[in-house]
Protein backbone atom coordinates (compact mmCIF):
# COMPACT_ATOMS: atom_id res chain seq x y z
CA UNK A 1 0.00 0.00 0.00
CA UNK A 2 1.46 3.36 -1.04
CA UNK A 3 0.64 6.83 0.30
CA UNK A 4 -0.49 10.03 -1.40
CA UNK A 5 -1.40 13.51 -0.25
CA UNK A 6 -4.23 14.24 2.22
CA UNK A 7 -3.91 10.75 3.72
CA UNK A 8 -5.70 9.20 0.74
CA UNK A 9 -3.75 6.00 0.05
CA UNK A 10 -2.59 4.72 -3.31
CA UNK A 11 -3.30 0.98 -3.36
CA UNK A 12 -0.92 -1.06 -5.52
CA UNK A 13 -1.58 -4.30 -7.44
CA UNK A 14 -5.20 -4.58 -6.43
CA UNK A 15 -7.12 -7.52 -7.92
CA UNK A 16 -10.71 -6.75 -8.84
CA UNK A 17 -12.91 -9.67 -7.79
CA UNK A 18 -16.53 -8.70 -8.32
CA UNK A 19 -19.07 -5.95 -9.06
CA UNK A 20 -21.33 -4.20 -6.57
CA UNK A 21 -25.05 -3.52 -6.71
CA UNK A 22 -24.45 0.03 -7.98
CA UNK A 23 -22.22 -1.20 -10.80
CA UNK A 24 -18.82 -0.34 -9.32
CA UNK A 25 -16.05 -2.92 -9.29
CA UNK A 26 -15.05 -4.43 -5.93
CA UNK A 27 -11.84 -5.53 -4.29
CA UNK A 28 -10.84 -6.26 -0.70
CA UNK A 29 -7.60 -4.87 0.70
CA UNK A 30 -6.58 -5.52 4.33
CA UNK A 31 -10.18 -6.53 5.14
CA UNK A 32 -11.49 -3.22 3.73
CA UNK A 33 -13.95 -3.34 0.84
CA UNK A 34 -12.79 -1.07 -1.98
CA UNK A 35 -15.24 0.20 -4.63
CA UNK A 36 -13.40 1.04 -7.84
CA UNK A 37 -14.46 3.05 -10.89
CA UNK A 38 -13.33 1.95 -14.35
CA UNK A 39 -12.39 -1.67 -13.65
CA UNK A 40 -13.89 -5.12 -14.28
CA UNK A 41 -13.46 -8.41 -12.40
CA UNK A 42 -10.07 -9.91 -13.20
CA UNK A 43 -8.22 -6.59 -13.66
CA UNK A 44 -5.12 -5.99 -11.52
CA UNK A 45 -4.75 -2.26 -10.98
CA UNK A 46 -3.38 0.58 -8.87
CA UNK A 47 -6.18 2.49 -7.18
CA UNK A 48 -6.06 6.07 -5.96
CA UNK A 49 -8.47 6.30 -3.04
CA UNK A 50 -10.84 9.28 -3.20
CA UNK A 51 -13.06 8.52 -0.20
CA UNK A 52 -12.22 6.79 3.09
CA UNK A 53 -14.80 5.39 5.48
CA UNK A 54 -14.33 3.03 8.41
CA UNK A 55 -15.87 0.08 6.55
CA UNK A 56 -15.04 0.84 2.91
CA UNK A 57 -12.98 2.93 0.48
CA UNK A 58 -13.81 4.38 -2.94
CA UNK A 59 -11.25 5.07 -5.64
CA UNK A 60 -10.24 5.37 -9.27
CA UNK A 61 -7.88 3.28 -11.38
CA UNK A 62 -4.60 5.09 -12.08
CA UNK A 63 -2.65 2.19 -13.66
CA UNK A 64 -3.33 -1.27 -15.06
CA UNK A 65 -0.90 -4.14 -14.39
CA UNK A 66 -3.05 -6.85 -15.95
CA UNK A 67 -6.23 -6.66 -17.97
CA UNK A 68 -9.08 -9.03 -17.20
CA UNK A 69 -9.72 -11.78 -19.77
CA UNK A 70 -13.40 -10.75 -19.83
CA UNK A 71 -12.64 -7.10 -20.62
CA UNK A 72 -13.79 -5.81 -24.04
CA UNK A 73 -13.05 -2.58 -25.88
CA UNK A 74 -15.79 0.04 -25.28
CA UNK A 75 -17.49 1.02 -28.52
CA UNK A 76 -18.13 4.65 -27.52
CA UNK A 77 -15.37 7.26 -27.57
CA UNK A 78 -17.02 9.01 -24.60
CA UNK A 79 -16.84 5.93 -22.39
CA UNK A 80 -15.47 6.73 -18.95
CA UNK A 81 -16.31 10.45 -19.21
CA UNK A 82 -20.03 10.86 -19.82
CA UNK A 83 -20.88 8.17 -17.26
CA UNK A 84 -23.92 6.86 -19.10
CA UNK A 85 -22.81 3.32 -20.01
CA UNK A 86 -20.39 2.22 -17.29
CA UNK A 87 -20.35 -1.46 -18.28
CA UNK A 88 -19.34 -1.11 -21.93
CA UNK A 89 -16.00 -2.68 -20.97
CA UNK A 90 -17.74 -5.99 -20.18
CA UNK A 91 -19.36 -8.43 -22.64
CA UNK A 92 -23.14 -8.16 -22.61
CA UNK A 93 -23.47 -11.82 -21.56
CA UNK A 94 -21.42 -11.14 -18.41
CA UNK A 95 -23.45 -8.02 -17.66
CA UNK A 96 -26.57 -10.18 -17.69
CA UNK A 97 -24.97 -12.69 -15.30
CA UNK A 98 -24.12 -9.96 -12.79
CA UNK A 99 -27.61 -8.44 -13.02
CA UNK A 100 -29.40 -11.76 -12.56
CA UNK A 101 -27.20 -12.61 -9.60
CA UNK A 102 -27.82 -9.21 -7.98
CA UNK A 103 -31.60 -9.69 -8.16
CA UNK A 104 -31.39 -13.23 -6.76
CA UNK A 105 -29.02 -12.19 -3.95
CA UNK A 106 -31.26 -9.29 -2.91
CA UNK A 107 -34.38 -11.45 -2.85
CA UNK A 108 -32.54 -14.05 -0.75
CA UNK A 109 -30.55 -11.79 1.56
CA UNK A 110 -33.07 -8.99 2.12
CA UNK A 111 -36.30 -10.85 1.37
CA UNK A 112 -35.44 -13.86 3.55
CA UNK A 113 -38.30 -15.80 1.98
CA UNK A 114 -38.57 -19.16 0.27
CA UNK A 115 -37.97 -18.72 -3.44
CA UNK A 116 -38.65 -20.80 -6.55
CA UNK A 117 -35.97 -21.22 -9.18
CA UNK A 118 -35.28 -17.90 -10.87
CA UNK A 119 -36.21 -17.81 -14.56
CA UNK A 120 -33.35 -16.79 -16.89
CA UNK A 121 -32.83 -13.05 -17.23
CA UNK A 122 -34.59 -11.64 -20.29
CA UNK A 123 -31.95 -9.94 -22.42
CA UNK A 124 -32.64 -6.82 -24.46
CA UNK A 125 -32.83 -7.63 -28.18
CA UNK A 126 -31.01 -4.36 -28.81
CA UNK A 127 -28.04 -3.33 -26.69
CA UNK A 128 -27.34 -0.23 -28.76
CA UNK A 129 -29.81 2.42 -29.94
CA UNK A 130 -32.44 1.08 -27.55
CA UNK A 131 -33.53 4.32 -25.83
CA UNK A 132 -36.53 6.34 -27.01
CA UNK A 133 -35.68 9.47 -25.02
CA UNK A 134 -32.50 11.48 -24.38
CA UNK A 135 -31.95 14.91 -22.86
CA UNK A 136 -28.88 16.98 -23.74
CA UNK A 137 -27.59 20.14 -22.06
CA UNK A 138 -26.08 23.20 -23.77
CA UNK A 139 -22.94 24.56 -22.09
CA UNK A 140 -20.72 27.53 -22.93
CA UNK A 141 -17.84 25.82 -21.11
CA UNK A 142 -17.80 22.19 -22.09
CA UNK A 143 -15.80 19.61 -20.15
CA UNK A 144 -12.21 19.45 -21.40
CA UNK A 145 -10.46 16.12 -21.81
CA UNK A 146 -7.12 15.51 -20.06
CA UNK A 147 -5.39 15.73 -23.46
CA UNK A 148 -6.93 19.13 -24.18
CA UNK A 149 -5.93 20.52 -20.80
CA UNK A 150 -2.38 19.20 -21.08
CA UNK A 151 -1.90 20.53 -24.62
CA UNK A 152 -1.46 24.11 -23.38
CA UNK A 153 -3.15 25.38 -26.53
CA UNK A 154 -5.79 28.07 -26.37
CA UNK A 155 -9.14 26.43 -27.06
CA UNK A 156 -11.41 28.66 -29.15
CA UNK A 157 -14.32 26.23 -29.28
CA UNK A 158 -15.77 25.82 -25.78
CA UNK A 159 -19.47 25.37 -26.62
CA UNK A 160 -20.80 21.90 -26.02
CA UNK A 161 -24.05 19.95 -26.23
CA UNK A 162 -24.18 16.68 -24.36
CA UNK A 163 -24.47 15.00 -20.97
CA UNK A 164 -23.61 16.15 -17.46
CA UNK A 165 -20.43 14.70 -15.98
CA UNK A 166 -21.58 12.45 -13.09
CA UNK A 167 -21.56 14.40 -9.82
CA UNK A 168 -20.71 17.74 -11.46
CA UNK A 169 -23.83 19.80 -12.22
CA UNK A 170 -21.94 22.51 -14.13
CA UNK A 171 -19.80 20.23 -16.33
CA UNK A 172 -21.11 18.93 -19.66
CA UNK A 173 -19.38 16.42 -21.94
CA UNK A 174 -19.79 17.41 -25.58
CA UNK A 175 -21.22 14.47 -27.55
CA UNK A 176 -20.85 14.08 -31.30
CA UNK A 177 -22.04 10.45 -31.42
CA UNK A 178 -24.21 8.65 -28.87
CA UNK A 179 -25.00 4.95 -29.27
CA UNK A 180 -28.11 5.01 -27.10
CA UNK A 181 -30.73 6.45 -29.46
CA UNK A 182 -31.27 5.75 -33.14
CA UNK A 183 -31.28 8.36 -35.88
CA UNK A 184 -32.27 11.06 -36.38
CA UNK A 185 -31.08 11.70 -32.79
CA UNK A 186 -27.37 12.23 -33.49
CA UNK A 187 -28.06 14.22 -36.64
CA UNK A 188 -30.50 16.56 -34.88
CA UNK A 189 -28.16 17.18 -31.95
CA UNK A 190 -25.13 17.86 -34.15
CA UNK A 191 -27.16 20.06 -36.48
CA UNK A 192 -28.54 22.32 -33.74
CA UNK A 193 -25.09 22.69 -32.19
CA UNK A 194 -23.56 23.69 -35.53
CA UNK A 195 -26.46 26.07 -36.27
CA UNK A 196 -26.14 27.72 -32.86
CA UNK A 197 -22.39 28.26 -33.21
CA UNK A 198 -22.75 29.61 -36.77
CA UNK A 199 -25.49 32.06 -35.72
CA UNK A 200 -23.75 32.99 -32.47
CA UNK A 201 -26.60 31.84 -30.23
CA UNK A 202 -25.57 31.81 -26.58
CA UNK A 203 -25.06 28.42 -24.99
CA UNK A 204 -26.14 28.23 -21.33
CA UNK A 205 -23.74 29.13 -18.53
CA UNK A 206 -24.67 26.66 -15.80
CA UNK A 207 -22.79 28.49 -13.03
CA UNK A 208 -23.93 32.02 -13.88
CA UNK A 209 -27.42 30.90 -14.96
CA UNK A 210 -27.29 32.93 -18.14
CA UNK A 211 -27.56 32.33 -21.88
CA UNK A 212 -30.16 31.44 -24.49
CA UNK A 213 -30.08 27.72 -25.40
CA UNK A 214 -30.58 25.48 -22.38
CA UNK A 215 -31.60 21.86 -23.11
CA UNK A 216 -32.62 19.60 -25.99
CA UNK A 217 -34.95 16.61 -25.56
CA UNK A 218 -35.38 14.07 -28.36
CA UNK A 219 -38.10 11.40 -28.15
CA UNK A 220 -38.59 8.68 -30.75
CA UNK A 221 -41.19 5.94 -31.15
CA UNK A 222 -41.34 2.55 -32.86
CA UNK A 223 -44.10 4.05 -35.04
CA UNK A 224 -41.56 6.44 -36.61
CA UNK A 225 -42.83 9.52 -34.75
CA UNK A 226 -40.14 11.97 -33.56
CA UNK A 227 -40.56 14.68 -30.90
CA UNK A 228 -38.00 17.44 -30.32
CA UNK A 229 -38.26 19.89 -27.41
CA UNK A 230 -35.87 22.85 -27.30
CA UNK A 231 -35.67 24.68 -23.97
CA UNK A 232 -34.64 28.34 -23.98
CA UNK A 233 -33.55 30.20 -20.85
CA UNK A 234 -35.20 33.41 -22.06
CA UNK A 235 -37.54 34.42 -24.85
CA UNK A 236 -36.14 35.95 -28.04
CA UNK A 237 -38.92 35.40 -30.52
CA UNK A 238 -36.91 36.22 -33.64
CA UNK A 239 -33.96 33.95 -32.84
CA UNK A 240 -36.21 31.21 -31.50
CA UNK A 241 -38.45 31.14 -34.57
CA UNK A 242 -35.51 31.25 -36.97
CA UNK A 243 -33.92 28.27 -35.23
CA UNK A 244 -37.11 26.21 -35.06
CA UNK A 245 -38.03 26.96 -38.68
CA UNK A 246 -34.56 25.99 -39.87
CA UNK A 247 -34.81 22.74 -37.89
CA UNK A 248 -38.25 22.01 -39.32
CA UNK A 249 -36.89 22.44 -42.86
CA UNK A 250 -33.75 20.39 -42.16
CA UNK A 251 -35.65 17.53 -40.49
CA UNK A 252 -39.11 17.06 -42.03
CA UNK A 253 -39.36 13.72 -40.21
CA UNK A 254 -39.91 15.57 -36.91
CA UNK A 255 -43.62 15.08 -36.24
CA UNK A 256 -43.71 17.15 -33.04
CA UNK A 257 -41.45 20.22 -32.76
CA UNK A 258 -41.89 21.98 -29.42
CA UNK A 259 -40.25 24.58 -27.22
CA UNK A 260 -40.17 25.75 -23.59
CA UNK A 261 -39.07 29.00 -21.97
CA UNK A 262 -37.42 28.05 -18.67
CA UNK A 263 -35.94 30.88 -16.56
CA UNK A 264 -35.86 28.73 -13.39
CA UNK A 265 -32.82 27.51 -11.49
CA UNK A 266 -33.44 23.88 -12.54
CA UNK A 267 -34.00 22.08 -15.83
CA UNK A 268 -37.33 20.41 -15.05
CA UNK A 269 -40.17 21.32 -17.40
CA UNK A 270 -43.01 19.48 -15.63
CA UNK A 271 -44.33 22.76 -14.17
CA UNK A 272 -43.90 24.80 -17.38
CA UNK A 273 -45.91 25.31 -20.55
CA UNK A 274 -44.61 23.32 -23.52
CA UNK A 275 -45.55 25.08 -26.75
CA UNK A 276 -45.98 23.39 -30.13
CA UNK A 277 -44.15 25.10 -32.99
CA UNK A 278 -44.95 22.48 -35.65
CA UNK A 279 -46.92 19.25 -35.86
CA UNK A 280 -48.62 17.40 -33.02
CA UNK A 281 -48.29 17.98 -29.30
CA UNK A 282 -47.62 14.25 -28.85
CA UNK A 283 -46.11 11.17 -30.45
CA UNK A 284 -47.74 7.74 -30.69
CA UNK A 285 -46.28 4.45 -29.48
CA UNK A 286 -47.87 1.09 -30.27
CA UNK A 287 -47.90 -2.32 -28.61
CA UNK A 288 -49.99 -5.30 -29.79
CA UNK A 289 -52.20 -2.90 -31.71
CA UNK A 290 -52.78 -0.75 -28.62
CA UNK A 291 -51.78 2.86 -29.18
CA UNK A 292 -50.23 5.03 -26.47
CA UNK A 293 -50.27 8.82 -26.73
CA UNK A 294 -47.06 10.32 -25.33
CA UNK A 295 -46.93 14.04 -24.58
CA UNK A 296 -43.80 16.08 -23.83
CA UNK A 297 -44.18 15.43 -20.08
CA UNK A 298 -45.50 11.87 -20.28
CA UNK A 299 -43.59 8.98 -18.76
CA UNK A 300 -43.03 5.98 -21.01
CA UNK A 301 -40.51 3.17 -20.51
CA UNK A 302 -37.37 4.36 -22.28
CA UNK A 303 -36.68 1.02 -23.98
CA UNK A 304 -39.83 0.54 -26.07
CA UNK A 305 -39.08 -2.95 -27.41
CA UNK A 306 -38.05 -4.30 -24.01
CA UNK A 307 -41.00 -2.62 -22.29
CA UNK A 308 -43.21 -4.87 -24.40
CA UNK A 309 -41.26 -7.92 -23.18
CA UNK A 310 -41.48 -6.71 -19.57
CA UNK A 311 -45.24 -6.22 -19.78
CA UNK A 312 -45.67 -9.66 -21.34
CA UNK A 313 -43.90 -11.22 -18.35
CA UNK A 314 -46.13 -9.24 -15.97
CA UNK A 315 -49.26 -10.33 -17.87
CA UNK A 316 -48.15 -13.95 -17.91
CA UNK A 317 -47.54 -13.85 -14.15
CA UNK A 318 -51.00 -12.30 -13.57
CA UNK A 319 -52.68 -15.45 -15.02
CA UNK A 320 -55.74 -13.55 -16.21
CA UNK A 321 -58.79 -15.38 -17.55
CA UNK A 322 -61.03 -12.42 -18.38
CA UNK A 323 -63.06 -12.53 -15.16
CA UNK A 324 -60.71 -10.69 -12.79
CA UNK A 325 -60.80 -7.29 -11.16
CA UNK A 326 -57.23 -6.02 -11.46
CA UNK A 327 -55.69 -3.15 -9.48
CA UNK A 328 -52.70 -1.55 -11.19
CA UNK A 329 -50.88 0.43 -8.50
CA UNK A 330 -48.44 3.17 -9.57
CA UNK A 331 -50.05 2.94 -13.00
CA UNK A 332 -48.25 5.98 -14.49
CA UNK A 333 -49.87 6.72 -17.85
CA UNK A 334 -51.78 3.45 -17.66
CA UNK A 335 -49.51 1.46 -19.94
CA UNK A 336 -49.75 -1.83 -18.04
CA UNK A 337 -53.42 -1.23 -17.15
CA UNK A 338 -54.40 -0.79 -20.80
CA UNK A 339 -52.07 -3.60 -21.90
CA UNK A 340 -53.87 -6.17 -19.69
CA UNK A 341 -57.39 -4.72 -19.90
CA UNK A 342 -58.51 -7.04 -22.71
CA UNK A 343 -57.70 -10.06 -20.54
CA UNK A 344 -59.54 -8.74 -17.43
CA UNK A 345 -63.08 -7.88 -16.38
CA UNK A 346 -62.10 -4.52 -14.91
CA UNK A 347 -58.83 -2.64 -14.25
CA UNK A 348 -58.41 0.06 -11.60
CA UNK A 349 -55.31 2.25 -12.00
CA UNK A 350 -53.94 4.52 -9.27
CA UNK A 351 -51.13 7.05 -9.68
CA UNK A 352 -49.79 10.07 -7.80
CA UNK A 353 -49.35 12.40 -10.82
CA UNK A 354 -52.70 13.86 -12.04
CA UNK A 355 -51.36 14.58 -15.56
CA UNK A 356 -50.31 10.94 -15.91
CA UNK A 357 -53.81 9.80 -14.96
CA UNK A 358 -55.27 12.08 -17.65
CA UNK A 359 -52.90 10.44 -20.16
CA UNK A 360 -54.04 7.02 -18.95
CA UNK A 361 -57.70 7.92 -19.55
CA UNK A 362 -56.88 9.22 -23.03
CA UNK A 363 -54.97 6.04 -23.85
CA UNK A 364 -57.99 3.95 -22.88
CA UNK A 365 -60.32 6.17 -24.94
CA UNK A 366 -58.29 6.14 -28.15
CA UNK A 367 -58.16 2.33 -28.02
CA UNK A 368 -61.85 1.88 -27.22
CA UNK A 369 -60.98 0.30 -23.87
CA UNK A 370 -64.00 0.78 -21.62
CA UNK A 371 -63.21 -1.45 -18.61
CA UNK A 372 -60.57 0.79 -16.99
CA UNK A 373 -60.90 3.42 -14.27
CA UNK A 374 -58.09 5.71 -13.14
CA UNK A 375 -57.60 7.66 -9.92
CA UNK A 376 -54.99 10.25 -8.95
CA UNK A 377 -53.52 10.72 -5.48
CA UNK A 378 -50.95 9.50 -3.01
CA UNK A 379 -51.16 5.69 -3.00
CA UNK A 380 -51.41 5.37 0.79
CA UNK A 381 -54.27 7.91 0.83
CA UNK A 382 -56.23 6.56 -2.15
CA UNK A 383 -55.85 2.82 -1.61
CA UNK A 384 -57.96 2.35 1.50
CA UNK A 385 -60.43 -0.37 2.45
CA UNK A 386 -63.32 2.03 1.82
CA UNK A 387 -61.96 2.62 -1.72
CA UNK A 388 -61.78 -1.14 -2.25
CA UNK A 389 -65.32 -1.64 -0.92
CA UNK A 390 -66.53 1.00 -3.38
CA UNK A 391 -64.65 -0.19 -6.48
CA UNK A 392 -64.45 -3.93 -5.91
CA UNK A 393 -62.13 -6.39 -4.22
CA UNK A 394 -59.08 -7.10 -6.40
CA UNK A 395 -58.44 -10.61 -7.64
CA UNK A 396 -55.03 -9.56 -8.94
CA UNK A 397 -52.80 -6.62 -8.04
CA UNK A 398 -50.00 -5.41 -10.31
CA UNK A 399 -47.61 -3.03 -8.54
CA UNK A 400 -44.80 -1.08 -10.19
CA UNK A 401 -43.60 1.39 -7.53
CA UNK A 402 -40.72 3.88 -7.74
CA UNK A 403 -37.22 2.91 -6.56
CA UNK A 404 -38.14 3.52 -2.91
CA UNK A 405 -40.69 0.69 -3.03
CA UNK A 406 -44.10 0.66 -1.34
CA UNK A 407 -45.15 2.57 1.78
CA UNK A 408 -45.93 0.27 4.72
CA UNK A 409 -49.54 1.60 4.77
CA UNK A 410 -49.97 0.41 1.17
CA UNK A 411 -48.65 -3.04 2.08
CA UNK A 412 -51.05 -3.19 5.04
CA UNK A 413 -54.00 -2.41 2.74
CA UNK A 414 -52.85 -5.03 0.22
CA UNK A 415 -52.76 -7.60 3.03
CA UNK A 416 -56.28 -6.62 4.10
CA UNK A 417 -57.58 -6.74 0.52
CA UNK A 418 -55.99 -10.19 0.05
CA UNK A 419 -55.86 -10.45 -3.77
CA UNK A 420 -55.19 -14.06 -4.77
CA UNK A 421 -52.18 -12.98 -6.80
CA UNK A 422 -49.72 -10.07 -6.78
CA UNK A 423 -47.34 -9.21 -9.62
CA UNK A 424 -44.55 -6.97 -8.35
CA UNK A 425 -42.55 -5.14 -11.03
CA UNK A 426 -39.52 -3.29 -9.68
CA UNK A 427 -36.54 -1.25 -10.83
CA UNK A 428 -34.88 -1.81 -7.43
CA UNK A 429 -34.75 -5.43 -6.29
CA UNK A 430 -33.48 -4.40 -2.84
CA UNK A 431 -36.66 -2.50 -1.92
CA UNK A 432 -38.72 -5.13 -3.75
CA UNK A 433 -37.17 -7.78 -1.49
CA UNK A 434 -37.90 -5.70 1.62
CA UNK A 435 -41.57 -5.39 0.61
CA UNK A 436 -41.85 -9.10 -0.23
CA UNK A 437 -40.56 -9.89 3.25
CA UNK A 438 -43.46 -7.85 4.69
CA UNK A 439 -45.92 -9.79 2.51
CA UNK A 440 -44.44 -13.19 3.34
CA UNK A 441 -46.82 -14.11 6.17
CA UNK A 442 -49.73 -14.12 3.71
CA UNK A 443 -48.02 -14.65 0.32
CA UNK A 444 -45.47 -17.00 -1.18
CA UNK A 445 -43.27 -16.25 -4.18
CA UNK A 446 -44.19 -18.55 -7.07
CA UNK A 447 -42.24 -17.05 -9.99
CA UNK A 448 -39.45 -14.52 -10.54
CA UNK A 449 -37.59 -13.17 -13.53
CA UNK A 450 -35.10 -10.32 -14.09
CA UNK A 451 -35.59 -8.23 -17.24
CA UNK A 452 -32.75 -6.12 -18.66
CA UNK A 453 -34.05 -2.76 -19.83
CA UNK A 454 -30.74 -0.87 -19.86
CA UNK A 455 -27.75 -2.66 -21.44
CA UNK A 456 -24.26 -1.45 -20.42
CA UNK A 457 -25.60 -0.09 -17.11
CA UNK A 458 -26.09 -1.82 -13.75
CA UNK A 459 -29.85 -1.15 -13.77
CA UNK A 460 -32.17 -4.15 -13.99
CA UNK A 461 -35.91 -4.74 -13.61
CA UNK A 462 -37.29 -7.61 -11.54
CA UNK A 463 -40.72 -9.22 -11.88
CA UNK A 464 -42.00 -11.41 -9.05
CA UNK A 465 -45.32 -13.26 -8.79
CA UNK A 466 -46.80 -13.89 -5.35
CA UNK A 467 -49.71 -16.14 -4.51
CA UNK A 468 -51.99 -16.02 -1.47
CA UNK A 469 -51.18 -18.82 0.93
CA UNK A 470 -53.92 -21.44 1.11
CA UNK A 471 -54.64 -20.94 4.81
CA UNK A 472 -55.33 -17.22 4.44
Amino acid sequence: MGRSRKNKPLLLNVEITDVAAEGKAISRVDDIVVFVNGAVPGDIVDVQITKKRSSYYEGNVVAFHKYSPIRVEPFCRNFGTCGGCKWQNMPYERQLEFKAREVLNNLKRIGKVQLPEQQPILASAKNRYYRNKLEFTFSNRRWLSAEEMQSGEELKQREGLGFHVPGLFDKVVDIDECHLQAEPSNSIRNWIKAYAIEHKLEFFDLKQQAGFLRTLIIRTASTGDVMVIVTFFREDQKQREQLLEAMHVAFPQITSLMYVINPKANDTITDLDVCTYFGNSFIMEEMEGIKFKIGPKSFYQTNSLQAYELYKVAREYAQLTGNETVYDLYTGTGTIANFVARQARKVIGIEYVPEAIEDAKVNSAINGIENTEFFAGDMKDVLTMSFIEQHGTPDVMIVDPPRAGMHSDVIDTILLASPRRIVYVSCNSATQARDINMLDAHYRVVAMRPVDMFPHTHHVESVVALELRENM
